[in-house]
Protein backbone atom coordinates (compact mmCIF):
# COMPACT_ATOMS: atom_id res chain seq x y z
CA UNK A 1 0.00 0.00 0.00
CA UNK A 2 1.13 2.86 -0.96
CA UNK A 3 1.06 6.35 1.34
CA UNK A 4 -1.10 9.44 0.68
CA UNK A 5 2.28 11.56 1.02
CA UNK A 6 4.17 12.31 -2.08
CA UNK A 7 7.26 10.73 -2.05
CA UNK A 8 9.63 13.93 -2.90
CA UNK A 9 7.60 14.89 1.23
CA UNK A 10 8.57 10.94 2.31
CA UNK A 11 12.25 11.92 1.53
CA UNK A 12 12.50 15.20 2.88
CA UNK A 13 11.12 14.69 6.53
CA UNK A 14 12.04 10.58 6.57
CA UNK A 15 13.83 9.26 4.20
CA UNK A 16 16.60 11.28 3.27
CA UNK A 17 16.68 13.13 6.50
CA UNK A 18 19.12 12.91 8.93
CA UNK A 19 20.56 14.53 11.92
CA UNK A 20 23.05 17.25 10.85
CA UNK A 21 26.29 17.51 12.45
CA UNK A 22 27.74 20.93 10.26
CA UNK A 23 25.71 23.63 9.02
CA UNK A 24 26.19 26.64 6.84
CA UNK A 25 26.40 30.31 8.12
CA UNK A 26 22.78 31.16 6.98
CA UNK A 27 20.89 32.74 9.59
CA UNK A 28 17.59 30.60 10.92
CA UNK A 29 15.44 33.81 11.60
CA UNK A 30 12.32 33.74 14.62
CA UNK A 31 9.79 33.86 11.44
CA UNK A 32 11.04 30.58 10.29
CA UNK A 33 10.81 28.89 14.12
CA UNK A 34 7.46 30.35 14.39
CA UNK A 35 6.35 28.87 10.78
CA UNK A 36 7.12 25.56 12.34
CA UNK A 37 5.94 25.88 15.42
CA UNK A 38 2.76 26.94 14.06
CA UNK A 39 2.57 24.17 11.92
CA UNK A 40 3.56 21.08 14.18
CA UNK A 41 1.16 22.74 17.61
CA UNK A 42 -1.56 20.62 15.57
CA UNK A 43 0.17 17.24 16.45
CA UNK A 44 -1.72 15.03 18.91
CA UNK A 45 -0.68 14.98 22.89
CA UNK A 46 -2.80 13.45 25.66
CA UNK A 47 -5.53 15.97 26.90
CA UNK A 48 -4.41 18.38 24.15
CA UNK A 49 -1.44 19.48 27.15
CA UNK A 50 1.41 21.50 25.34
CA UNK A 51 4.19 21.16 27.88
CA UNK A 52 6.73 21.87 25.37
CA UNK A 53 8.67 25.09 25.96
CA UNK A 54 11.31 26.59 23.30
CA UNK A 55 14.57 28.53 24.25
CA UNK A 56 16.24 30.05 20.93
CA UNK A 57 19.58 30.43 22.24
CA UNK A 58 21.05 33.26 19.80
CA UNK A 59 23.54 35.82 21.38
CA UNK A 60 27.30 34.77 21.29
CA UNK A 61 26.61 35.53 25.37
CA UNK A 62 24.45 32.68 25.41
CA UNK A 63 25.68 30.51 23.06
CA UNK A 64 28.98 30.40 25.17
CA UNK A 65 26.98 29.75 28.41
CA UNK A 66 25.06 26.79 26.68
CA UNK A 67 28.19 25.30 25.24
CA UNK A 68 29.69 25.12 28.84
CA UNK A 69 27.18 22.75 29.65
CA UNK A 70 27.30 20.45 26.40
CA UNK A 71 28.93 17.19 26.44
CA UNK A 72 32.36 17.26 24.32
CA UNK A 73 31.28 15.68 21.72
CA UNK A 74 28.59 18.46 21.09
CA UNK A 75 30.37 21.64 21.92
CA UNK A 76 32.06 22.76 18.40
CA UNK A 77 28.38 21.74 16.38
CA UNK A 78 26.72 24.08 19.04
CA UNK A 79 28.88 26.70 19.32
CA UNK A 80 29.15 27.08 15.46
CA UNK A 81 25.10 26.21 14.46
CA UNK A 82 23.44 29.29 13.29
CA UNK A 83 20.87 28.48 15.55
CA UNK A 84 20.57 26.62 19.22
CA UNK A 85 17.12 25.52 20.62
CA UNK A 86 16.63 23.97 24.21
CA UNK A 87 13.48 21.93 24.39
CA UNK A 88 11.79 22.04 27.55
CA UNK A 89 8.68 20.62 29.73
CA UNK A 90 6.94 23.19 31.65
CA UNK A 91 5.81 21.16 34.54
CA UNK A 92 2.87 23.56 35.18
CA UNK A 93 1.50 22.98 31.70
CA UNK A 94 -1.84 22.34 33.58
CA UNK A 95 -2.46 25.83 34.14
CA UNK A 96 -3.11 26.39 30.61
CA UNK A 97 -5.36 23.41 30.45
CA UNK A 98 -8.75 26.18 30.58
CA UNK A 99 -7.63 27.53 27.46
CA UNK A 100 -6.51 24.14 25.45
CA UNK A 101 -9.74 22.08 27.02
CA UNK A 102 -12.54 24.30 26.99
CA UNK A 103 -14.79 21.27 27.03
CA UNK A 104 -13.60 19.65 30.18
CA UNK A 105 -12.56 22.60 32.62
CA UNK A 106 -12.27 19.99 35.63
CA UNK A 107 -9.28 18.18 33.66
CA UNK A 108 -6.38 20.24 35.50
CA UNK A 109 -7.78 19.47 39.07
CA UNK A 110 -8.80 15.50 38.05
CA UNK A 111 -5.87 14.35 36.35
CA UNK A 112 -2.82 16.80 36.89
CA UNK A 113 -3.22 17.82 40.52
CA UNK A 114 -0.29 16.07 41.94
CA UNK A 115 3.07 17.67 40.37
CA UNK A 116 4.81 13.80 39.64
CA UNK A 117 1.58 12.80 37.42
CA UNK A 118 2.08 16.15 35.40
CA UNK A 119 6.13 15.90 35.61
CA UNK A 120 5.44 12.36 34.18
CA UNK A 121 2.99 13.25 31.36
CA UNK A 122 4.94 16.90 30.53
CA UNK A 123 7.82 14.24 29.58
CA UNK A 124 5.96 11.97 27.43
CA UNK A 125 4.26 14.54 25.65
CA UNK A 126 6.66 17.00 25.27
CA UNK A 127 9.08 14.27 23.41
CA UNK A 128 6.45 14.26 21.26
CA UNK A 129 6.03 17.46 20.76
CA UNK A 130 9.59 17.43 20.64
CA UNK A 131 9.34 15.18 17.92
CA UNK A 132 6.80 17.01 16.03
CA UNK A 133 9.36 19.95 16.03
CA UNK A 134 11.95 18.17 14.33
CA UNK A 135 10.13 16.97 11.78
CA UNK A 136 9.26 20.71 11.43
CA UNK A 137 12.21 22.25 10.77
CA UNK A 138 12.87 19.29 8.10
CA UNK A 139 9.87 20.23 6.20
CA UNK A 140 10.92 24.13 6.49
CA UNK A 141 13.83 22.73 4.46
CA UNK A 142 16.28 23.53 7.28
CA UNK A 143 18.08 20.63 9.12
CA UNK A 144 18.04 19.53 12.58
CA UNK A 145 20.91 18.57 15.25
CA UNK A 146 19.09 16.97 18.00
CA UNK A 147 21.09 16.07 21.08
CA UNK A 148 20.69 14.62 24.61
CA UNK A 149 24.63 15.14 25.66
CA UNK A 150 24.53 17.82 28.17
CA UNK A 151 24.37 18.55 32.02
CA UNK A 152 20.97 18.60 32.31
CA UNK A 153 20.86 20.13 35.69
CA UNK A 154 23.39 22.76 34.60
CA UNK A 155 21.34 23.94 31.44
CA UNK A 156 18.39 24.04 33.63
CA UNK A 157 20.39 26.42 36.88
CA UNK A 158 21.38 28.61 33.47
CA UNK A 159 18.42 28.25 31.44
CA UNK A 160 15.53 27.36 32.95
CA UNK A 161 13.72 27.25 36.83
CA UNK A 162 12.34 24.67 38.59
CA UNK A 163 9.29 24.38 36.71
CA UNK A 164 10.62 23.50 33.69
CA UNK A 165 12.87 19.96 32.53
CA UNK A 166 15.12 20.34 29.75
CA UNK A 167 14.82 17.49 27.14
CA UNK A 168 17.22 18.52 24.57
CA UNK A 169 18.88 20.56 22.34
CA UNK A 170 18.54 20.91 19.05
CA UNK A 171 20.72 23.03 15.97
CA UNK A 172 19.05 24.19 13.70
CA UNK A 173 20.15 25.57 10.00
CA UNK A 174 21.05 24.60 6.62
CA UNK A 175 23.62 21.65 5.90
CA UNK A 176 27.10 22.67 5.82
CA UNK A 177 30.10 20.42 4.66
CA UNK A 178 29.95 16.97 5.60
CA UNK A 179 27.22 17.24 7.43
CA UNK A 180 25.50 13.65 7.56
CA UNK A 181 26.96 10.56 9.07
CA UNK A 182 26.28 7.52 6.96
CA UNK A 183 22.86 6.30 7.42
CA UNK A 184 22.81 3.74 10.51
CA UNK A 185 20.56 0.95 10.01
CA UNK A 186 17.15 0.76 10.82
CA UNK A 187 14.68 -2.21 12.16
CA UNK A 188 12.40 -3.49 9.45
CA UNK A 189 8.42 -3.75 10.34
CA UNK A 190 8.33 -7.27 10.57
CA UNK A 191 10.56 -6.90 13.58
CA UNK A 192 8.73 -4.78 15.24
CA UNK A 193 4.91 -4.91 14.13
CA UNK A 194 3.08 -7.80 16.25
CA UNK A 195 -0.37 -8.62 14.79
CA UNK A 196 -2.47 -10.11 17.93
Amino acid sequence: MSLVLDAAAQDLLFREARTAHTFTAEPVTDGQIEAVYDLVKYGPTSSNQTPLRITLVRSPQARERLVQHMAEPNRHKTATAPLAAILSTDNEFHEELHKLVPHFPQVKDLLYAERPVREASAVLNGALQAAYFIIGIRAAGLAAGPMSGFDAAGLQKEFLDDDHTPLMVVNIGRPGPDAWFPRAPRLDAGEVITTV
